[in-house]
């Protein structure tokens, strides 16, 4: 791999322990703590948020009325959501054993944690739970595809990406026809943190 690119995501990685040592402050200063996958407030701060709790007839009286309308074009792609996590997930278990391409494990890409905040009514839960799918199945779909790049198409575009996945940078170069029959076989067989 190119050498500078290396270095890059050597600092991405430092900038994501950064990023979870600030995380690590958050919950203690919210008084929360990770057991299992699970999230665990201290009681009081949980007796707290309960507290801070909006009730739903309150929280739908106060709703503008275009939200409320526009709602049902939201829950609406709950069925395509639906149809591209059966597709991608049946994809992956059909397709990657035959191209030996590591699986994606749905776990890494899917947190509902936020549909259990105590300061959350039913509907802001249901938001959240939505929400959570929606990003997730995205996130989830996106490194199925990457994976599936990765083994037929490591090649880079010639126009910069606003945001190209995590496996990108591992791509040969636009152009650099010399290095593709070479390098091919391996791209096909790396996978980092998969």
């Amino acid at each position: 791999m190119n050498p500078r690119i290396e270095e890059l995501m050597h600092r991405i990685q430092e900038l994501q322990a950064e990023l979870e040592a600030d995380l690590e402050e958050k919950r203690a200063r919210f008084r929360y703590r990770i057991e299992d996958r699970r999230v665990r407030f201290e009681q009081e701060m949980r007796a707290m948020q309960q507290r801070l709790r909006r009730g739903s007839l309150r929280y739908l009286l106060e709703a503008p009325v275009l939200y409320i309308l526009t709602a049902p074009v939201i829950y609406g792609a709950l069925l395509p959501l639906l149809l591209l996590d059966l597709a991608v997930t049946g994809y992956q278990w059909i397709c990657f054993p035959v191209y030996r391409i590591p699986r994606v494990r749905r776990r890494d890409f899917f947190a509902f944690d936020r549909g259990l905040l105590p300061y959350l009514n039913w509907i802001e839960r249901m938001h959240c739970v939505y929400c959570s799918y929606a990003n997730g199945l995205l996130a989830y779909s996106r490194e199925i595809v990457a994976r599936t790049e990765q083994f037929w198409c490591p090649i880079k575009h010639a126009r910069h990406l606003a945001q190209a996945h995590e496996r990108y940078p591992l791509f040969l170069d636009y152009g650099d026809g010399e290095h593709y029959l070479a390098e091919l076989e391996r791209l096909r067989r790396h996978f980092p943190g998969a």
